[in-house]
C-alpha cells in the first residue's frame, strides 16, 4: 500500500504572490508530489501550503520550501496579524495512509535535524516530535514570537533542538521554525433546521472542549465563576479534540456549527456528527446535514461508513464505493451541493491519474492487453487477478449470509468474514500492477549502462535487486492467495448453502492464483545466483503451494458433500 504523508508549511509571506510562487515552485519541483492548496493571507501576511507525497519526497519538499523562503523573507522586516517567528514559521507533518505517527515523528525529526545542519536556521521539534513535555505546545516554542528569538534562543531553557543557538545575521533573516508531526486536522460543518447564531453556538458550546464559562444562576446573564487565581471556570463540552463555533451562514440561509477535529484519532467525523444530532435534539433543533470543508483522509470515510452500517446491523466487508456511499448520504455530505469523493478524498486526489494502471480497465481490455504482443501482463498479473476473483466470491458469500432472512443474529458473525475475505481481494488487486510494475524493473535494470567496470557492477546490482523484487511479488501473491482460502473454507462450511458452489469456485480460483504464482516465482529464481536466497525462497513457495493444493481438496469435498457429486 502507498505510503502518503501530508505537510502543511506556514510561510511568513502572504502578499508577494512572486515569492509565494517562487516557495511553492520549489516545493513542486519534487517529483511525486502533488501540491493540494496554497493559501495566502494579506492580513496575516501568512500563506498555508498543503501538499502531500511519499514520507521521502515530503520531507525533502519541505526541505526545499523551507530553503526557498529563507533566501527570500527577511523576518526583520515581516509584520502580520498572526503569531510568528519564522520565515517557514511552522511545518507539520501529517501521516494520511499507511504511515504510524512513529513514524511520522522520525520523518519530522529527520527534516528538523537536516534544516538545522545544512540551512542553519534554529529549529523546535514540537507536538508528537517534540523532546520534551513542554515542547509539545506550539504557542510555548513560539512564546514571544520573532521579536524574543534572540533572547529565548540563547537561552538554556529555550535552545533549539536542532540548528544554531547563537543569534547572528542568518538568523535574524530567517527566524526559527518548528517542525513535527501531528494528526490530521478537519474542518467541518454541521447544518441546523434554525437561523439562530445563538442557538448554534449553544450547540456547539455543549460539544467543544473548551466548553462554555460558568456562571452563577443564569447560564447567560449570571456572573462568570473563577477560580482561586481569577480565572473563569469552564465547563468542559463532550468532545475532546474539538473546537466548535455556531455561525448563520447567509449563503445557505440557515445557521451550522462549525467544528474544528484536531485529532481525528480521538474524536472521528461521525462520532462528532452524531453528537451534534444529540444535542441538537435536545435543544429542540435537528441537523439536517454536513458540509466536509477541504480534504479528507479515505480512511476517515472509510470509518464512517462503517459505524453507520454497524448500527443497521449490516456488513461492513463490501466495496469502498459503497461504504463511502452510506458515509455521505448518513452524515448528509450531498445536503448543500454534490460530494465528489475524487475531488474530496486525498487518495482519491493523488491517485495515478495516467491511465496506465492494469486494475483500471475493463475485463474485455485486460483480456485482449495480456493477449497482445507485450509480455506484461503476463502470467503473474493474471494469477494476481485470478486470486482476487477468489476473494470476491468468499466475500460475496459472507456478505449474502450476513443478509440472509432469519439468521439476524449471526450479521456480525459473517460481517467479520466478509471485512476478511475484502482485505485479501483488495491486496491481490493491487498486486496485478506491481507483478507487472516489477517485470519493467528488471527491464530497466538490463537496459542500464555497462561500457565499464563502474556501470557493470551498478547494472549487476540493479538486476539482482530488480529479480529479488519480481520474485517477493508472486510469492505475496502465493501468500495472500492461500491466506483467503480460510474465508473461502468458512463459507463452505458455514455459509449460506445456496450459494455454496461459489465457495468451490473462490477455491478453485485461490488454488489456481497460488500455483500460478508459484511458476513466476520459479522461472524468475532461475535467474538469480544468491543460493542462501533461493533456498529460503523455495522452501516457502513450495510450502505454500502444498498447503493450498491441500486446503483445496477439502474445501471441494465439502462443496461436493452439500450438492451431491
Amino acid at each position: 500500500m502507498k505510503k502518503i504523508i501530508e505537510c502543511v508549511p506556514n510561510f511568513s509571506e502572504g502578499r508577494n504572490m512572486a515569492v509565494i510562487n517562487e516557495i511553492t515552485n520549489a516545493i513542486k519541483s519534487v517529483e511525486g508530489i502533488s501540491l493540494l492548496d496554497v493559501d495566502p493571507g494579506q492580513a496575516t501576511n501568512r500563506t498555508v501550503v498543503t501538499f502531500v507525497g511519499s514520507p521521502d519526497d515530503a520531507v525533502e519538499a519541505a526541505f526545499r520550501g523551507i530553503k526557498k523562503a529563507a533566501e527570500l523573507i527577511d523576518m526583520s522586516q515581516h509584520s502580520g496579524e498572526h503569531p510568528r517567528f519564522g520565515a517557514t514559521d511552522v511545518c507539520p507533518l501529517v501521516p494520511v495512509a499507511n504511515v504510524t505517527m512513529e513514524e511520522a515523528v522520525e520523518y519530522a525529526r529527520k527534516l528538523a535535524e537536516r534544516v538545522g545542519k545544512e540551512l542553519g536556521i534554529p529549529v523546535f521539534s514540537y507536538e508528537f516530535a517534540a523532546f520534551k513535555e513542554e515542547r509539545r505546545s506550539l504557542a510555548n516554542c513560539r512564546s514571544g514570537e520573532y521579536e524574543a528569538l534572540k533572547e529565548r534562543i540563547q537561552s538554556d531553557k529555550w535552545k533549539p533542538d536542532f540548528g544554531p543557538s547563537v543569534y547572528s545575521e542568518k538568523v535574524a533573516k530567517s527566524g526559527a521554525t518548528a517542525i513535527g508531526a501531528r494528526n490530521f486536522l478537519i474542518a467541518y460543518n454541521v447544518n441546523l433546521n434554525t437561523t439562530s447564531t445563538r442557538r448554534a453556538n449553544a450547540i456547539a458550546f455543549d460539544i467543544r472542549e473548551a466548553g462554555r464559562v460558568k456562571r452563577e444562576g443564569n447560564p447567560i446573564t449570571g456572573k462568570i465563576v473563577t477560580d482561586e487565581n481569577g480565572e473563569p471556570v469552564r465547563i468542559p463540552g463532550s468532545l475532546k479534540k474539538t473546537r466548535a463555533i455556531g455561525w448563520y451562514i447567509e449563503e445557505y440561509g440557515i445557521a451550522q456549527i462549525s467544528i474544528n477535529l484536531t485529532d481525528i484519532t480521538v474524536t472521528p467525523v461521525h462520532i462528532a456528527f452524531d453528537e451534534v444530532c444529540e444535542k441538537a435534539r435536545k435543544r429542540g433543533i435537528r441537523v439536517t446535514g454536513s458540509e466536509l470543508v477541504g480534504l479528507i483522509p479515505l480512511s476517515a470515510m472509510l470509518d464512517a461508513g462503517k459505524y453507520f452500517l454497524k448500527k443497521q446491523q449490516r456488513s461492513i466487508g463490501i466495496s469502498d464505493d459503497e461504504i463511502i456511499k452510506i458515509a455521505v448520504k448518513s452524515l448528509g455530505l450531498d445536503e448543500l451541493g454534490p460530494f465528489d469523493p475524487k475531488k474530496k478524498i486525498i487518495e482519491y486526489v493523488i491517485e495515478d491519474k495516467s491511465g496506465n494502471q492494469l486494475i483500471d480497465l475493463t475485463l474485455k481490455s485486460f483480456s485482449e492487453e495480456t493477449a497482445s504482443e507485450s509480455p506484461a501482463p503476463g502470467g503473474g498479473s493474471v494469477s494476481a487477478y485470478i486470486g482476487s476473483l477468489g476473494a470476491s466470491l468468499a466475500t460475496m458469500v459472507a456478505n449474502l449470509s450476513a443478509h440472509k432472512r432469519a439468521w439476524d443474529d449471526r450479521w456480525e458473525e459473517f460481517s467479520e468474514w466478509a471485512e476478511k475475505g475484502k482485505y485479501y481481494h483488495t491486496a491481490l488487486v493491487n498486486c496485478v500492477d506491481e507483478d507487472t510494475e516489477a517485470f519493467n524493473q528488471i527491464m530497466n535494470a538490463f537496459g542500464l549502462p555497462k561500457s565499464n567496470n563502474s556501470e557493470i557492477e551498478i547494472r549487476k546490482k540493479a538486476i539482482e535487486k530488480a529479480t529479488k523484487n519480481a520474485i517477493e511479488v508472486p510469492l505475496k501473491v502465493m501468500q495472500l492467495a492461500y491466506d483467503s482460502m480460510e474465508v473461502i473454507k468458512a463459507m463452505a462450511e458455514i455459509g449460506n448453502p445456496n450459494s455454496v458452489s461459489d465457495a468451490g469456485v473462490g477455491a478453485l480460483c485461490a488454488k489456481a492464483a497460488v500455483e500460478g504464482a508459484y511458476l513466476n516465482v520459479k522461472i524468475n529464481a532461475a535467474d538469480l545466483n544468491d543460493a542462501g536466497y533461493l533456498q529460503a525462497v523455495n522452501k516457502k513457495a513450495e510450502h505454500i503451494l502444498g498447503n493450498a493444493k491441500k486446503l483445496e481438496s477439502e474445501i471441494l469435498q465439502t462443496v461436493y458433500n452439500k450438492i451431491g457429486g
